[in-house]
Protein backbone atom coordinates (compact mmCIF):
# COMPACT_ATOMS: atom_id res chain seq x y z
CA UNK A 1 0.00 0.00 0.00
CA UNK A 2 1.50 3.50 -0.93
CA UNK A 3 2.39 5.63 2.35
CA UNK A 4 0.33 8.32 1.35
CA UNK A 5 -2.55 7.38 0.05
CA UNK A 6 -2.73 5.00 3.64
CA UNK A 7 -2.53 8.59 5.73
CA UNK A 8 -5.30 9.96 3.22
CA UNK A 9 -7.76 7.67 3.73
CA UNK A 10 -6.70 7.00 7.50
CA UNK A 11 -7.24 10.95 8.13
CA UNK A 12 -10.88 10.90 8.53
CA UNK A 13 -12.26 14.52 8.50
CA UNK A 14 -9.94 16.21 9.59
CA UNK A 15 -7.43 17.30 7.01
CA UNK A 16 -3.86 16.31 6.53
CA UNK A 17 -1.05 18.39 7.70
CA UNK A 18 1.86 18.69 5.65
CA UNK A 19 4.61 21.41 4.44
CA UNK A 20 6.88 22.23 1.65
CA UNK A 21 10.80 21.39 1.75
CA UNK A 22 12.38 24.50 0.24
CA UNK A 23 15.77 24.74 1.89
CA UNK A 24 17.42 21.29 -0.09
CA UNK A 25 18.78 20.22 3.09
CA UNK A 26 18.86 16.95 4.53
CA UNK A 27 19.40 18.08 7.92
CA UNK A 28 15.97 20.79 7.71
CA UNK A 29 13.99 18.34 6.37
CA UNK A 30 14.82 15.82 9.17
CA UNK A 31 14.00 18.22 11.56
CA UNK A 32 10.86 19.34 10.07
CA UNK A 33 9.91 15.30 10.22
CA UNK A 34 10.44 15.91 13.68
CA UNK A 35 8.44 18.81 14.21
CA UNK A 36 5.02 16.38 13.96
CA UNK A 37 4.05 17.11 9.90
CA UNK A 38 2.04 14.43 8.37
CA UNK A 39 3.73 14.46 5.33
CA UNK A 40 6.18 16.81 3.35
CA UNK A 41 7.10 17.65 -0.66
CA UNK A 42 10.57 17.13 -1.51
CA UNK A 43 10.39 19.81 -3.99
CA UNK A 44 12.39 19.43 -6.80
CA UNK A 45 10.88 22.18 -9.45
CA UNK A 46 11.90 25.43 -7.71
CA UNK A 47 15.27 24.45 -5.49
CA UNK A 48 18.83 23.59 -6.71
CA UNK A 49 18.35 19.78 -5.74
CA UNK A 50 20.05 17.17 -8.01
CA UNK A 51 19.22 13.43 -8.03
CA UNK A 52 22.07 12.93 -5.08
CA UNK A 53 20.32 15.36 -3.27
CA UNK A 54 16.56 13.68 -3.46
CA UNK A 55 18.36 10.50 -1.97
CA UNK A 56 19.99 12.46 0.75
CA UNK A 57 16.42 14.34 1.60
CA UNK A 58 14.62 10.70 1.36
CA UNK A 59 17.18 8.92 4.12
CA UNK A 60 16.90 11.76 6.44
CA UNK A 61 13.35 12.09 6.25
CA UNK A 62 13.56 8.38 6.22
CA UNK A 63 14.27 8.90 10.15
CA UNK A 64 10.75 10.39 10.89
CA UNK A 65 7.14 9.93 10.63
CA UNK A 66 6.91 12.50 7.91
CA UNK A 67 5.59 10.46 4.65
CA UNK A 68 7.43 12.05 1.75
CA UNK A 69 6.52 13.51 -1.59
CA UNK A 70 8.62 14.10 -4.51
CA UNK A 71 7.82 17.13 -6.71
CA UNK A 72 9.53 16.57 -10.15
CA UNK A 73 10.41 19.13 -11.86
CA UNK A 74 7.81 18.44 -15.03
CA UNK A 75 5.85 15.65 -15.92
CA UNK A 76 8.50 13.98 -17.52
CA UNK A 77 9.09 9.79 -17.47
CA UNK A 78 12.93 10.25 -17.55
CA UNK A 79 13.02 12.14 -14.03
CA UNK A 80 10.75 10.43 -12.71
CA UNK A 81 11.83 7.07 -13.21
CA UNK A 82 15.32 8.11 -11.71
CA UNK A 83 13.29 9.36 -8.59
CA UNK A 84 11.36 6.31 -7.96
CA UNK A 85 14.99 4.55 -8.89
CA UNK A 86 16.51 7.18 -6.23
CA UNK A 87 13.55 5.49 -3.69
CA UNK A 88 10.38 7.82 -4.08
CA UNK A 89 7.37 5.99 -3.69
CA UNK A 90 4.42 9.36 -4.24
CA UNK A 91 5.20 11.99 -6.91
CA UNK A 92 3.22 15.28 -7.28
CA UNK A 93 3.68 16.08 -10.83
CA UNK A 94 3.39 20.19 -11.76
CA UNK A 95 1.32 20.99 -14.73
CA UNK A 96 -0.98 18.77 -15.80
CA UNK A 97 -3.65 20.49 -17.83
CA UNK A 98 -5.53 17.27 -19.02
CA UNK A 99 -6.62 13.37 -18.60
CA UNK A 100 -3.88 12.45 -21.37
CA UNK A 101 -0.98 14.34 -19.26
CA UNK A 102 -2.37 12.72 -16.14
CA UNK A 103 -2.43 9.15 -17.87
CA UNK A 104 1.38 9.92 -19.18
CA UNK A 105 1.77 10.34 -15.24
CA UNK A 106 0.78 7.59 -14.17
CA UNK A 107 2.71 5.39 -17.06
CA UNK A 108 6.04 6.69 -15.86
CA UNK A 109 5.31 5.04 -12.70
CA UNK A 110 4.58 1.51 -13.45
CA UNK A 111 6.43 -0.80 -14.92
CA UNK A 112 5.38 -2.60 -18.25
CA UNK A 113 2.84 -4.07 -19.23
CA UNK A 114 0.54 -1.20 -17.68
CA UNK A 115 3.20 1.60 -18.18
CA UNK A 116 6.93 2.60 -19.26
CA UNK A 117 9.00 2.84 -16.05
CA UNK A 118 12.36 1.52 -17.19
CA UNK A 119 13.52 -1.96 -15.50
CA UNK A 120 16.21 -2.27 -13.07
CA UNK A 121 16.96 -4.82 -10.37
CA UNK A 122 19.87 -2.59 -8.18
CA UNK A 123 18.52 0.22 -6.83
CA UNK A 124 17.64 2.16 -3.79
CA UNK A 125 13.97 1.75 -4.74
CA UNK A 126 13.94 -2.05 -4.39
CA UNK A 127 16.81 -2.08 -1.02
CA UNK A 128 19.48 -2.85 -3.93
CA UNK A 129 17.73 -5.93 -4.96
CA UNK A 130 17.19 -7.49 -1.50
CA UNK A 131 13.23 -6.55 -1.07
CA UNK A 132 11.22 -9.81 -2.30
CA UNK A 133 9.32 -9.77 -4.97
CA UNK A 134 9.66 -5.71 -5.73
CA UNK A 135 8.95 -6.07 -9.60
CA UNK A 136 5.55 -7.53 -8.85
CA UNK A 137 4.57 -5.19 -6.03
CA UNK A 138 6.35 -1.67 -7.01
CA UNK A 139 3.19 -0.64 -9.26
CA UNK A 140 0.72 -1.14 -6.25
CA UNK A 141 3.53 0.61 -3.92
CA UNK A 142 3.30 3.99 -6.64
CA UNK A 143 1.50 7.10 -5.62
CA UNK A 144 0.81 10.23 -8.32
CA UNK A 145 -0.36 13.06 -7.27
CA UNK A 146 -1.18 15.99 -9.99
CA UNK A 147 -0.95 19.48 -9.79
CA UNK A 148 -3.36 21.57 -11.47
CA UNK A 149 -2.18 24.90 -12.14
CA UNK A 150 -4.30 26.74 -14.63
CA UNK A 151 -7.83 27.42 -15.15
CA UNK A 152 -8.19 25.15 -18.22
CA UNK A 153 -6.84 22.36 -16.43
CA UNK A 154 -9.67 22.80 -13.54
CA UNK A 155 -11.95 22.83 -15.74
CA UNK A 156 -11.02 19.12 -16.82
CA UNK A 157 -10.56 18.09 -13.77
CA UNK A 158 -13.19 15.43 -13.31
CA UNK A 159 -11.39 13.76 -16.37
CA UNK A 160 -8.30 14.06 -15.02
CA UNK A 161 -9.36 13.09 -11.17
CA UNK A 162 -10.94 9.62 -13.28
CA UNK A 163 -7.64 8.73 -14.62
CA UNK A 164 -6.85 5.12 -13.26
CA UNK A 165 -3.50 5.90 -11.29
CA UNK A 166 -4.27 9.02 -9.72
CA UNK A 167 -4.71 8.96 -6.08
CA UNK A 168 -5.33 12.99 -5.41
CA UNK A 169 -5.50 16.55 -6.99
CA UNK A 170 -3.52 19.08 -5.87
CA UNK A 171 -4.56 23.36 -6.61
CA UNK A 172 -2.40 25.77 -6.84
CA UNK A 173 -4.41 29.01 -6.31
CA UNK A 174 -1.05 31.21 -6.12
CA UNK A 175 -0.36 29.55 -9.97
CA UNK A 176 -4.36 29.56 -10.61
CA UNK A 177 -4.31 33.50 -9.71
CA UNK A 178 -1.67 34.09 -12.38
CA UNK A 179 -3.19 32.16 -15.34
CA UNK A 180 -6.72 33.85 -14.70
CA UNK A 181 -4.60 37.45 -14.58
CA UNK A 182 -4.65 37.98 -10.99
CA UNK A 183 -0.84 37.56 -9.64
CA UNK A 184 -0.92 37.36 -6.77
CA UNK A 185 -4.05 37.97 -5.49
CA UNK A 186 -4.87 34.73 -3.87
CA UNK A 187 -8.57 36.22 -2.54
CA UNK A 188 -9.81 37.53 -5.97
CA UNK A 189 -13.32 36.68 -6.09
CA UNK A 190 -12.61 34.82 -9.27
CA UNK A 191 -9.88 32.85 -7.78
CA UNK A 192 -11.94 32.10 -4.97
CA UNK A 193 -14.42 30.73 -6.79
CA UNK A 194 -12.93 28.77 -9.32
CA UNK A 195 -10.92 27.05 -5.73
CA UNK A 196 -14.41 26.55 -4.53
CA UNK A 197 -15.63 24.79 -7.24
CA UNK A 198 -12.89 22.52 -7.77
CA UNK A 199 -13.22 21.43 -3.90
CA UNK A 200 -16.58 20.79 -4.69
CA UNK A 201 -15.84 19.06 -7.76
CA UNK A 202 -13.22 16.93 -6.40
CA UNK A 203 -15.72 16.35 -3.57
CA UNK A 204 -18.27 14.71 -6.28
CA UNK A 205 -16.07 12.46 -7.77
CA UNK A 206 -14.94 11.38 -4.21
CA UNK A 207 -11.18 12.22 -5.17
CA UNK A 208 -9.00 13.73 -2.25
CA UNK A 209 -8.21 17.32 -3.32
CA UNK A 210 -4.91 19.34 -1.31
CA UNK A 211 -3.46 22.93 -1.61
CA UNK A 212 -0.74 25.07 0.00
CA UNK A 213 -1.54 28.07 2.74
CA UNK A 214 1.41 30.29 3.11
CA UNK A 215 0.33 31.01 6.84
CA UNK A 216 -1.77 29.58 9.70
CA UNK A 217 -4.66 31.73 8.59
CA UNK A 218 -4.63 30.83 5.01
CA UNK A 219 -4.47 27.21 5.84
CA UNK A 220 -7.38 27.56 8.65
CA UNK A 221 -9.59 29.55 5.29
CA UNK A 222 -8.47 26.16 3.06
CA UNK A 223 -9.63 23.97 6.13
CA UNK A 224 -13.08 25.44 5.98
CA UNK A 225 -13.66 25.16 2.16
CA UNK A 226 -13.10 21.27 2.69
CA UNK A 227 -9.84 20.60 1.31
CA UNK A 228 -8.59 17.01 2.60
CA UNK A 229 -5.01 17.62 2.61
CA UNK A 230 -2.78 20.78 3.66
CA UNK A 231 0.38 21.97 3.56
CA UNK A 232 1.52 24.55 5.94
CA UNK A 233 4.02 27.05 4.26
CA UNK A 234 7.86 25.69 3.94
CA UNK A 235 10.65 25.56 5.94
CA UNK A 236 12.15 28.18 4.56
CA UNK A 237 8.87 30.18 4.77
CA UNK A 238 8.88 29.14 8.47
CA UNK A 239 12.12 29.74 9.02
CA UNK A 240 11.90 33.37 7.71
CA UNK A 241 9.05 34.51 9.34
CA UNK A 242 10.24 33.19 12.31
CA UNK A 243 13.40 35.28 12.30
CA UNK A 244 11.70 38.11 10.65
CA UNK A 245 9.04 38.39 13.88
CA UNK A 246 11.98 38.21 16.19
CA UNK A 247 14.19 40.69 14.81
CA UNK A 248 10.64 43.14 14.45
CA UNK A 249 9.99 42.51 18.16
CA UNK A 250 13.39 42.95 19.07
CA UNK A 251 13.52 46.47 17.40
CA UNK A 252 10.21 47.36 18.72
CA UNK A 253 11.29 46.82 22.14
CA UNK A 254 14.54 48.71 21.58
CA UNK A 255 12.65 51.62 20.14
CA UNK A 256 10.53 51.51 22.94
CA UNK A 257 13.19 51.51 25.51
CA UNK A 258 14.70 54.32 23.93
CA UNK A 259 11.80 56.49 24.38
CA UNK A 260 11.43 55.49 27.49
CA UNK A 261 14.63 55.97 28.33
CA UNK A 262 14.54 59.99 26.99
CA UNK A 263 11.14 60.51 28.38
CA UNK A 264 12.32 59.22 32.23
CA UNK A 265 15.55 60.86 32.12
CA UNK A 266 16.84 57.58 33.21
CA UNK A 267 20.68 56.79 32.13
CA UNK A 268 21.87 53.62 31.23
CA UNK A 269 25.87 52.59 30.82
CA UNK A 270 26.98 49.52 28.92
CA UNK A 271 25.84 46.15 29.77
CA UNK A 272 22.91 46.92 31.39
Amino acid sequence: MNPFRSLLKSSGAQPSLGTWILSASPIVAEAMGHAGFEWGVIDMEHTPLDMMGVVHLLQAVGNTRMVPLVRVPWNDAVTVKRVLDAGAHTLLVPFVQNADEARCAVAATRYPPAGIRSVVTMSRASRFGTAPNYLKNADQQMGVVVQLETEAAVRAIESIGAVDGVDAVFISPSDLAGSMGHAGQLLHPAVVALVTQAVERCHTIGKPIGTLGHSPDQVVHYRAMGFNYLAVSSDLGLLMRGAGGALQALRTSEGEHHVHTLTSGTRLTAGE
